[in-house]
């Protein structure tokens, strides 16, 4: 049976960091991340996610983090991609059973996808133009592996952002933008072309995994979806 943490992120996130420097270190990539706030509450060995990936952080004080990246995480995410003061996505993770804002995100990114578009809702050349307080409509080419979780109306972590799919032609998502999240987030510093970090949402996964499992009943699911997990992860 898969193995399941017994806490998770939500994709609800507390601030943004500043990464440092990344720096090589043996067989792993060391990041340094700036973090006020969060980087206090943190321990030696505690969990937090960074823009949507679950790291360990090391070498805590009151103003930075730092955390190992294994190989596994550099080739599955866009973490290794990044330079420094880029801006990250920071959440800690949420005890499971606790209210949920966001939904289930396990912090196992399942790789990464490209900004095609971050677009004001009203154009710029309209009077009527704010950049503090439009909506926007952000587009994501989602990785080949992903493309089958993405369900319209469903989750999907993009930067470890909980957000809703608005539209799904098959290779390209689309999502509303809501100012606050916008701003709060790293979303206001990506360009278009920017690797970012897709995790699809974890029910669908297993949803999926329940429907194979039934064209084949000769084979015993490895996981079966229960109000039991259910419950005991916050839903």
């Amino acid at each position: 049976m898969p193995h399941y943490n017994k806490f998770m992120f939500t994709g609800i996130i507390e601030q943004t960091g500043t990464l440092v420097s990344l720096e090589s270190r043996g067989g792993v990539r060391r990041i340094t991340v700036e973090a006020p706030g969060i980087a206090g509450r943190l321990r030696e060995g505690d969990s937090l996610a960074v823009s949507g990936v679950c790291l360990t952080a090391l070498d805590v004080d009151p103003n930075y983090f730092h955390a190992d990246l294994a190989q596994e995480t550099l080739d599955r995410t866009a973490l290794g991609s990044l330079a420094s003061g880029a801006r990250v996505n920071l959440e800690l993770p949420t005890a499971a059973g606790s209210p949920l804002g966001g939904h289930i995100v396990q912090g196992h990114v399942d790789g990464t996808g490209i900004l095609t578009a971050l677009d004001p809702v009203i154009p710029e050349s309209s009077p009527q133009f704010d950049r503090q307080t439009t909506d926007w409509t952000l587009k994501v080419r989602v990785p080949k592996n992903t493309r089958q979780w993405m369900v319209h109306k469903g989750s999907v972590a993009v930067e470890g952002i909980s957000l809703t799919i608005a539209g799904f032609d098959g290779e390209e998502i689309s999502i509303a933008i809501l100012p606050l999240t916008y701003w709060r987030t790293n979303l206001h510093t990506l360009a278009s072309g920017a690797p970012v970090n897709i995790e699809a949402d974890v029910l669908v996964k297993l949803a999926a995994s329940q429907a194979q499992a039934a064209r084949k009943p000769e084979r015993k699911p490895e996981f079966e979806l229960t109000e039991a997990w259910l419950v005991a992860n916050g839903y």
